[in-house]
């Protein structure tokens, strides 16, 4: 089916879910209860046009859900801390900042160890290698590496793995959508763990957009590359968003093999849901999404498409029922040609062969005594002419009469 368009993330003890400006977050709470929160989030698109235009996009997007997702998460938070939520405790404003300010505090803090961590370590490497191209490439395998360890480390931690199983659930929900199937327990915990629109596959794709780019962008002093892989974070982030963004809606062979290390990144943040977290997932989807409309909809479009194959398949059908009716004739007139003669023609072969076989016949009964061979050699006759072999006939029929 066609993309629904709703993306998520996954927090602690529950699931947020967001479809264009509006956006859920369910949450299993310490009394096995799920209290969902729904709300709105307008994108920057909304109101400057220049973050409508591809790679500027992306770049809003990257923000956007750096903010919506620590509001998120501050969310969960507090249900863990406290067992329930007060949303009175703080003002629109005094949440904003302070999910501003996290934000900020997130994105320096990967920045330094994903960025210019491995970058440093080019660095030393420098003074013993003197290929530019060899220290570019290092930096690229470092920065997947530390980024694989870092995953592999928090995934060790508790809370970390059951949100990954969340993460599990939130991924197992949007593509049971998206294949058209009715949005249960049963069909979701049939789904795969893996999706295109990951945010685990937009970092990967991150490292690797960096990694070409700087490939081409080479200065010699040093803190320039500092401040060149500082600067360019929201242009990478952009054209990473777009390939994320086409392989989503693609199903392209080309696109999908670029898609297979995103795939095996999400082996690691997505783990195996339990049918509690399922439930949160789906409870968050059905927040801001009309799934059955949706699958309605694209149902129309795929019976639509059915017509046309048939049409199509009828049109075929036509000319093979044309060739096999001009092959039924060509079968017809060649048994014809070859079939078995009529009643007039057999009497006429019969009489033929009676003229033969019946004075072959009289001869042996007539001389049943001995074997005819032996009688032949002894006693010779001469040889019947057509008129005797007809007297013949016409007696032993009068004999047979008597």
């Amino acid at each position: 089916m066609k993309s629904s368009g709703i993306g998520g993330q996954a927090v602690l003890e529950g699931v947020m879910m967001k479809n264009k400006s509006k956006y859920a977050v369910a949450v299993r709470t310490p009394n096995n209860q799920i209290e969902v929160k729904t709300d709105e989030f307008h994108s920057m698109g909304e109101r400057v046009p220049l973050f409508r235009v591809p790679v500027f996009r992306g770049m809003a997007a990257f923000a956007e859900s750096l903010v919506l997702g620590i509001r998120s998460l501050n969310y969960s938070s507090d249900f863990a801390m406290e067992g329930e939520k007060d949303d009175k405790e703080a003002s629109k404003t005094q949440e904003t900042l302070m999910d501003i300010g996290v934000v900020v505090f997130s994105v320096m803090l990967a920045v330094a160890i994903f960025i210019l961590f491995p970058l440093f370590i080019s660095n030393l490497l420098g003074k013993v290698i003197d290929s530019e191209t060899v220290l570019l490439i290092l930096e690229g395998v470092l920065r997947i590496v530390v980024f694989v360890a870092y995953v592999l480390l928090i995934s060790r931690m508790n809370d970390i793995k059951r949100v990954f199983m969340y993460h599990g659930a939130e991924h197992k929900c949007i593509n049971c959508v998206e294949n058209g199937e009715e949005l249960t327990v049963a069909n979701v915990r049939r789904q795969s763990r893996c999706h295109k629109r990951c945010g685990t596959s937009f970092m990967l794709i991150v490292m690797l957009v960096s990694f070409l780019l700087f490939m081409f962008i080479r200065v010699e002093t040093v803190w320039l590359r500092y401040v060149l892989r500082i600067v360019l974070i929201p242009f990478i982030a952009g054209i990473s968003y777009e390939f994320i963004r086409l392989a989503g809606n693609s199903d392209n062979k080309v696109v999908a093999v670029l898609s297979k290390p995103g795939f095996w990144m999400q082996g690691l943040t997505t783990k195996e849901p339990d049918d509690s977290m399922i439930e949160v997932a789906i409870a968050s989807v059905e927040a801001v999404f009309d799934w059955n409309a949706y699958q309605e909809k694209e149902g129309i479009a795929k019976r639509q498409n059915n017509k046309k194959n048939k049409k199509n398949s009828s049109g075929h059908g036509r000319k093979e029922q044309k060739e096999q009716s001009a092959k039924s004739v060509i079968t017809t007139e060649l048994k014809n040609d070859f079939s078995a003669p009529s009643d007039e023609e057999e009497d006429d072969i019969l009489r033929a062969l009676d003229k033969f076989f019946v004075y072959e016949g009289n001869k042996t009964v007539m001389e049943m005594g001995e074997p005819t061979s032996k009688k032949s050699e002894e006693n010779p006759e001469p040889a019947a002419s057509p008129e005797s072999s007809d007297t013949q006939i016409a007696a032993s029929k009068e004999n047979a009469e008597g």
